[in-house]
């Protein structure tokens, strides 16, 4: 019989729900021709405002080109816009006014599926674990 630390099997529970929560997400994204990482980059875009490429690169742990690819497929999809920032070299990402509606939209029809995931799992509880891997998100990126 194999024992895990309490450690172990904590990240084992995280790893056993983020990819099928993931893949669930993108199911659900396929709609607007998204994936999670778009949706997050829009998230972002709605919850904070404009952000240059390096911010995005920065928030979402990614390399600048990677950034380039998915700020270029949403500006394809309507959703987002670059606009010249404080100076010239400085490009910054924003939603369009098609974007804002299409996150109310998609932030509207994934609420079923984030009520699901979280069926049973007090506000306290979802309070703590956010806040639990929000210290573990920082620990890693000491």
């Amino acid at each position: 019989m194999i024992f895990l630390t309490i450690e172990q099997e904590f990240f084992n529970q995280y790893r056993l729900m983020y990819r099928p929560f993931i893949n669930l997400v993108n199911e659900q994204l396929g709609k607007y021709q998204l994936y999670s990482s778009q949706w997050a980059l829009l998230r972002l875009l709605k919850d904070k405002g404009p952000h240059t490429f390096v911010d995005i690169a920065n928030f979402m742990y990614i390399e600048k080109p990677s950034v380039t690819r998915l700020v270029q497929k949403l500006v394809d999809l309507g959703y987002v816009e670059t606009v010249a920032g404080r100076d010239k070299r400085e490009k910054l990402v924003q939603l369009t006014v098609n974007g804002e509606l299409i996150v109310q939209e998609i932030q509207a029809h994934l609420k079923p599926t984030m009520e699901q995931a979280l069926a049973g799992v007090s506000e306290r509880d979802i309070e703590i674990a956010t806040q639990v891997l929000a210290n573990i998100c920082a620990n890693i990126n000491q």
